[in-house]
């Protein structure tokens, strides 16, 4: 099973399901809207399957944005199994880290 988060309309990442579940797990313990943690816990809890980020509050996108911005890619590195395919998940998560440029979140693009 796969998994979708859309940004904006015509901005969206899929990935495999334990990707996906695992970029919102990596974003439950940060956040500080523990309503909007709650939810993406919900959502893994029950395979749900997709994020669209336009029905949180403006502020739990900012924040969202920012830890994937901040952390994301760094904490894949570190967390996810050592595999032949690891350096093609650490890229896919990078896409979704560029897709938040794309979808117009505030922010400067990291060029590394």
């Amino acid at each position: 099973m796969a998994g979708l988060i859309v940004l904006k309309p015509g901005v969206d990442w899929t990935a495999t399901g334990a990707l996906f579940d695992w970029t919102l797990e990596f974003l439950i313990s940060r956040l500080s809207d523990r309503q909007t943690a709650n939810h993406l816990q919900e959502i893994v809890d029950n395979g749900l399957g997709s994020l669209w980020l336009d029905v949180l509050p403006a502020p739990a996108q900012r924040e969202i944005v920012d830890h994937w911005r901040n952390g994301l890619v760094t904490a894949g590195e570190q967390q996810l199994p050592a595999t032949v395919h690891k350096l093609d998940v650490i890229r896919h998560l990078r896409e979704l880290v560029d897709a938040t440029y794309s979808a117009g979140f505030p922010g400067t693009q990291d060029p590394g």
